[in-house]
């Protein structure tokens, strides 16, 4: 497709609707050469989309500027009208992707389980379908008299997770 050229964005339905996977498309191809990355693509029927994107070293306000102006420039105003918001991940929010656990190895996290159990610990390792937590809990050794604190290592499968989410600790 040429650059500049407007992408048909329209579903025939009971609204028209710009179409999550659109959009998703036209972000992917805009970060292809850049450290950022997609996180999440939001769409409502009344056109209010929300892009959520991140990088390893932080995002800048210019950039999500210049993403804003890219999605706009791929669309024509007189055809659809849509409200557009382009902006970093937030930082108490749970993560939504693999890059976003990666971003934060060496990092307190807390992750709830499906099950229902919180369980807080250092992200030390990230693999395509889990990620390690390093926690530290006390026990008691046996003969002991007093407990003591050790590490332990937790894997846990994305799919057993109901959220992570980045621990703000103020010292």
């Amino acid at each position: 497709m040429e650059e500049g050229t407007a992408v048909p964005l329209f579903v025939n339905t009971i609204q028209d609707m710009i179409l999550k996977e659109t959009i998703y498309q036209i972000v992917e191809n805009f970060l292809i050469n850049t450290n950022y990355y997609l996180v999440d693509v939001k769409a409502t029927p009344d056109n209010r989309i929300s892009v959520e994107i991140d990088a390893f070293d932080g995002v800048s306000l210019e950039f999500c500027a210049e993403l804003n102006r890219h999605i706009e420039s791929q669309f024509d105003r007189e055809v659809e009208d849509f409200e557009l918001e382009v902006s970093s991940a937030g930082l108490t929010e749970p993560f939504k992707v693999v890059k976003q656990y990666e971003k934060n190895i060496g990092n307190e996290v807390e992750t709830l389980t499906k099950a229902g159990k919180k369980i807080a610990g250092i992200l030390t390792e990230v693999r395509d379908n889990e990620f390690v937590l390093q926690v530290e809990k006390t026990e008691k050794p046996e003969g002991s008299k007093r407990k003591v604190t050790v590490t332990e290592d937790l894997t846990f499968a994305y799919e057993d997770i109901k959220n992570t989410k980045y621990i703000i600790r103020f010292k």
